[in-house]
């Protein structure tokens, strides 16, 4: 049986593989600082937020998000990572976090839901095409540190 749920003291191990498996997807490197950080985060649950989705009690994914003003409209929220276990892809588990992240978006009176994804990640625009709008945006950065 999925469930979807906040995540607690007793996920932080299971979070943290999830988490670096998402971070290796990504080749990117972080340190454990990062990590600590972002948990800590996530416990006070006031400026960034998350989500686990457990399978038979396992974590099998995990999904972190804020709100953030914007110009146009009411805040909105931003889903800045979605990763689930690579044995239950195609399991509804993505699709169930990003309905659960919509849902909480919801009761906070934000008008939309939106995140990024690269353009070569095929297997997740398969789900994402289905479940929002692509609106063509391209993302640009400076590195500044």
């Amino acid at each position: 049986m999925l469930t979807i749920g906040k995540l607690v003291e007793s996920d932080r191990a299971e979070w943290e593989v999830l988490f670096r498996a998402y971070i290796d997807f990504y080749k990117r490197t972080l340190p454990q600082e990062m990590y600590d950080r972002a948990w800590n985060e996530f416990q006070a649950d006031t400026r960034m937020h998350a989500l686990g989705a457990k399978l038979d009690g396992r974590l099998v994914g995990i999904t972190h998000f804020l709100i953030h003003a914007n110009t146009s409209s009411a805040d909105v929220c931003y889903l800045q990572d979605l990763f689930t276990a690579s044995d239950v892809r195609g399991k509804g588990v993505a699709r169930a976090l990003i309905e659960a992240v919509a849902d909480w978006a919801r009761e906070r009176k934000c008008p939309r839901v939106y995140w990024q994804t690269q353009d070569s990640n095929a297997t997740a625009r398969l789900l994402y095409d289905k479940v929002a709008v692509n609106r063509g945006f391209i993302r640009y950065d400076i590195d500044l540190a």
